[in-house]
């Protein structure tokens, strides 16, 4: 039988616990009769399931009628990119060429005789989605891991101006906090900045404990404590219970987590933390419970000066400051990782 459990990134494994809260919370937003909502942005650390998440969502909502779900390639041009699959999606394509929209200049469709071409990509992406609209269609478009490139302002640029004229378009977004942030703070897009910003929640330790006593044919207690030692991250999930597949030898299933955790993940996180950063998670690393005054004792720090810092974490995802007065962390064995590493 092939190991259930995944180790590689970005792509759907074939066991996934589903954040259902805010799966539901998305999905409903979009399909009501009056949107409430018409983009996400998803972030979260590495390896927190951004990517799947969002492919649960696009496949639910897919599901459903007069619904076209479009992924585009952040790499290249998005709106030529939009273009062209629209106008190569089979189920409007008839709405399309009813519309005769003339398309020819991008080498999208053929001359329409006596119908002057269009050469402005937006307003033909904006001419498309009227006659979609008026045949009740809805676009979602999904972008994974998004940055801040020309192409990506361009297309935000557009996106605000078809959802201002109540344009059937939504758009699903994942990407690191920082590079989120940074294309949320450019001044031509403010209404990215005021776009929902969901952090995904860790996985739901009953439905992990469910699978691992299914899948890794364990005692419910031996699968309770495998659940606690992801610590809910959605890659510790995969590993932990790919390892345990492989392997009868629970010295060596825990060595192979470590080990992966550590090159696939933990090394990429460490090298993008500024010194100052790495103090802090030493620190805290060290204190005895994470409580904040112990933390700044060891820092020799005083509160305007932490907090800067408590903030910046918690938004990477390597901590937690959900108990007042508390800071843990929330990426399985990064305290070890810490203690190894910081020099």
């Amino acid at each position: 039988m092939a190991n259930p459990y995944s180790l590689t990134f970005g792509k759907e494994p074939l066991q996934v616990i589903s954040r259902m809260a805010q799966m539901d919370e998305i999905i409903e937003s979009f399909v009501a009769d009056q949107p409430l909502q018409q983009i996400y942005m998803i972030t979260g650390v590495r390896g927190s399931g951004k990517t799947v998440f969002m492919t649960e969502v696009a496949k639910d909502i897919e599901k459903r009628k007069d619904w076209i779900v479009i992924s585009l390639n952040p790499e290249k041009d998005l709106l030529e990119g939009l273009a062209a699959k629209l106008t190569s999606e089979i189920s409007i394509s008839s709405i399309i060429k009813n519309a005769k929209i003339n398309l020819s200049v991008f080498g999208f469709g053929a001359e329409i005789s006596g119908v002057a071409p269009i050469n402005d990509i937006e307003v033909a992406i904006e001419k498309i989605l009227e006659n979609l609209d008026k045949h009740g269609k809805r676009i979602l478009i999904t972008i994974d891991e998004v940055t801040n490139t020309q192409s990506m302002r361009v297309f935000s640029s557009a996106f605000q101006i078809f959802i201002r004229k109540d344009l059937p378009l939504f758009l699903l977004m994942t990407g690191l906090y920082e590079n989120i942030d940074d294309l949320q703070n450019e001044k031509s897009l403010t209404f990215l900045y005021r776009a929902p910003k969901m952090i995904l929640s860790p996985l739901n330790m009953g439905s992990m404990a469910d699978n691992y006593e299914k899948n890794v044919k364990v005692e419910r207690d031996k699968a309770i404590e495998m659940a606690k030692m992801t610590r809910g991250y959605s890659f510790a999930f995969q590993v932990l219970g790919y390892y345990a597949c492989e392997m009868d030898d629970d010295k060596k299933v825990y060595s192979s987590f470590k080990q992966r955790l550590e090159e696939y993940v933990y090394e990429k996180i460490w090298s993008e933390l500024s010194g100052n950063d790495k103090s802090v998670l030493f620190a805290i690393a060290n204190s005895n419970d994470g409580k904040i005054s112990a933390v700044r004792e060891i820092l020799n720090m005083d509160t305007n000066h932490f907090n800067p810092y408590r903030k910046r974490l918690i938004r990477k995802g390597v901590i937690n400051g959900d108990e007042r007065g508390y800071v843990k962390f929330t990426l399985p064995l990064f305290e070890e990782f810490v203690k190894e590493n910081y020099s």
